[in-house]
Order: C-alpha cells, then sequence, then structure tokens
C-alpha cells in the first residue's frame, strides 16, 4: 500500500482523503493543530509544523512515503517541493522554481524578468525602504504578504499616508517578515481564480472562473463567490492559456494541479496574478469537478504517488454554475441559514454547512471566517447574473450577538 503524507488538516482536504482511499492509499495528515478536521478522517496523524520543512522531511523519511501534497493549504507548498526534491518522490517541479511560484516578490520579478504583463511590483523587508519608494507606483496600490493566501493581510491603499499602516498590517500576515507592494489594476469584469492542470509540462486543462466579492464585508479582498464560466473575453483567455503554457514551460513543471489567479485589466491587457502548484481552497476543483466531470483532485492525487495521468482533457461547461461562500456580518453565535425558497428549489445542488446552532462565528475579514459554501446551477447566464448580484438577500446567515 503506497503512503501519501497529505500537509495540513482543513476540511479542504476531505475530498482529497477520499479520493486517496479510494485509490487504495494509506493517509498521513501533518500539521501542529490536531483538532483539525481532516486528521479525522486519514489513516494517521502527525503532529509536525507543515513550514519547518526539515522535521517534514524527517517525518516523510521515517514513515517511507511514496508522495506528498499540500493541497488548498499554501504554507506547505514549498515544504512538499523540498520533500520530493530530497527524497526523489514524484514531484510538480523543482523546489526553486516552487519557490519562485509561492512568493509573490520574486514571483513578480520573474515575470517582469521574462516580458510577461506585470503590474509594477516591488517586495520588501525594511518599512522605511518602501516608504521612500512611493513614487515608483502608480497609484492606488495593493499591499499584501509574499507568503499569505486566503486575502491575509491584504489593503488597497489610496493614499500614500496611509501606507505604512498598510505595510505593518500585511507584516502580521507573513511567515519570512516580507511585504510586497504592486500597482492596484482595474480591473474589467469579474477577475479568475480556479484550477488548472499541467501533464509532463503540458497545460491540459485551463479553466477561468468569475471571482466575486462583498464590498459590504470586513475585508472586500476576500472572495465570497465564484462563478463559471468567465467574464474575460476569448481572445483573454487564449492569451492567458498561452502566457501560462510558458511560464511552467521556463519553470521546467512537471504534473501537477495550480490555483491560478487572472485579471483582465480595463488598460486591455490580460495579467497573470498568482499560480501555485496546490488546489485551490474554497473547493475550486470540486466545482470544476461539478461544471465540467473533470476530476482534478483524482489527477493530483495520482501524480503526487507517481501513477500515471491519463485522458485529462480540456471540456466545456454544462451550464452555468456558482459557489457562495457562507459569510456572516457580524460577530457572534450563528442561529440559522436562510436560504430563498425559489433558490433552494430551482437552483440548489448542495449545500455544505460547517456550524450548528450556538457555534461562534465571525465576520468575514478572510477566507477562514467562512462556515460553509452554497453550489448552485443556473438556466442562463442572464439569470446566474440576476441572482449573483442579489445573493445577500437570497442566502443570509443569521446571528444572535454575543451580549
Amino acid at each position: 500500500m503506497k503512503k501519501l503524507l497529505l500537509l495540513g488538516g482543513s476540511r479542504y482536504l476531505l475530498p482529497v482523503i477520499e479520493v486517496a482511499h479510494k485509490l487504495g492509499l494509506y493517509v498521513i495528515t501533518c500539521d501542529y493543530l490536531p483538532d483539525n478536521i481532516a486528521h479525522k478522517y486519514s489513516d494517521e496523524y502527525i503532529n509536525v509544523s507543515i513550514i519547518d520543512k526539515e522535521k517534514v522531511l524527517e517525518t516523510a523519511k521515517a514513515n517511507k512515503i511514496d508522495g506528498i501534497m499540500s493541497f488548498a493549504t499554501d504554507p506547505g507548498v514549498t515544504t512538499a517541493a523540498y520533500v520530493a526534491e530530497k527524497m526523489n518522490l514524484p514531484s510538480c517541479g523543482s523546489y526553486e522554481s516552487v519557490s519562485i511560484l509561492q512568493d509573490k516578490g520574486r514571483f513578480r520579478k520573474f515575470l517582469e524578468d521574462n516580458n510577461f504583463t506585470v503590474p509594477n511590483a516591488r517586495s520588501y523587508t525594511n518599512i522605511q525602504e518602501a516608504l521612500e519608494d512611493v513614487e515608483y507606483f502608480n497609484w492606488p496600490v495593493i499591499v499584501k504578504p509574499v507568503d499569505s493566501a486566503g486575502s491575509k493581510g491584504v489593503t488597497k491603499v489610496e493614499k500614500k499616508e496611509k501606507l505604512e499602516e498598510s505595510i505593518k498590517y500585511a507584516l502580521e500576515f507573513s511567515h519570512s517578515n516580507k511585504f510586497i507592494i504592486e500597482d492596484f489594476i482595474e480591473k474589467k469584469g469579474c477577475s479568475s481564480d480556479t484550477d488548472c492542470f499541467s501533464v509532463d509540462g503540458k497545460l491540459v486543462v485551463t479553466t477561468f472562473s468569475s471571482q466575486r466579492f462583498d464590498e459590504k464585508a470586513d475585508n472586500p479582498y476576500a472572495p465570497m463567490a465564484y462563478s463559471w464560466p468567465s467574464t474575460f473575453s476569448k481572445e483573454s483567455e487564449e492569451e492567458l492559456h498561452s502566457e501560462i503554457q510558458r511560464l511552467l514551460t521556463l519553470l521546467n513543471m512537471k504534473t501537477s494541479i495550480y490555483n491560478v489567479e487572472t485579471r483582465e485589466g480595463i488598460d486591455g491587457k490580460a495579467y497573470i496574478m498568482e499560480v501555485s502548484p496546490r488546489g485551490g481552497g474554497n473547493r475550486l476543483a470540486e466545482m470544476i469537478r461539478y461544471a465540467t466531470g473533470m476530476d482534478l483532485i483524482e489527477s493530483a492525487v495520482k501524480a503526487a504517488v507517481g501513477d500515471s495521468v491519463i485522458g485529462l482533457e480540456q471540456k466545456k461547461y454544462d451550464g452555468y454554475w456558482a459557489e457562495y461562500v457562507l459569510h456572516s456580518f457580524e460577530n457572534g453565535k450563528f442561529k440559522e441559514l436562510y436560504i430563498e425558497p425559489q433558490i433552494r428549489e430551482n437552483n440548489l445542488k448542495e449545500l455544505d454547512l460547517w456550524v450548528n446552532p450556538g457555534d461562534e462565528v465571525h465576520t468575514f475579514t478572510a477566507a477562514n471566517y467562512a462556515i460553509g459554501t452554497v453550489v448552485l446551477k443556473f438556466n442562463s447566464k442572464d439569470e446566474m447574473e440576476t441572482i449573483m448580484r442579489s445573493m445577500n438577500e437570497k442566502i443570509k446567515v443569521i446571528v444572535e450577538e454575543d451580549k
């Protein structure tokens, strides 16, 4: 029986564990939080921090693993690449290539050096150095940690006098004490955050979504919904596919799932924002399975243990699909979830609620404060857009405020 080591313990690992067991694999989960839900479903749990790559390597050797993954768990991606390289295990790419993809500062520099379309961007460890650099950027700017996910520590800064405050906020979420400042790219339509897949370096599946945000949420940069297909033009999608392929070729990437964020700017340019060799959070690969029938999770698990990925190919969307991330506008105790009867009857395909009445919930400042997801299908683009514009009225998280 082959052994698969999964870094992390979030609920986004549950479909990975299910697929791995279906494939006959022994699953070990690993992080420093023993109460995480995924550990209840794995065959074995080991308490080691996933950012301590030497400890994870020691654990991997001791358990004689056959593969390692950090699915939907951003901090473990470089660790997984490091262990795979040291143990000569199946890998998405070299540790150096993965490190470039995972560090937002290095990634922006790599894109710039290789003539990709890229906003002005610089990474820093020194706050004063960044404050002296303000004229380099086209304002407004985005400030974020170079090494965090889930929209943690991200701020749009309109005024230069607010820059230092935003930098300090970003650093609260950085493992490496580094942050990046970049021009804010005003988007045309919706940005995209979804998953892609390469086999032996060839990009065989490229998907684009409409990533949607809630301007009323405490963090308006934490995605609250995704829908498929995207709002991109056909030309932008073709250009982005070509440029993502060029990126993977330059970095000599192999067989892997990728969480890819892209944007079509009002300047008419198509931008690659992030490419991470992992499955995305917010159940994106599961949504692609709903919308197309393609099982990127099974392909990713097979790749991780060295099994061949055969027959994976681009497919069209079967209609119009959306995922709504359940979130609260208040701190307090969860009371109930309201779903408009018409939505429940005509559009609801799956409800995955993660809290029970009386559980504490928090305002939506980051992706980890989501309390569930809803999967919806629509009969037309117009129906989807109409409903998505008013989701906060059609699906409501009802909370009793703490006294």
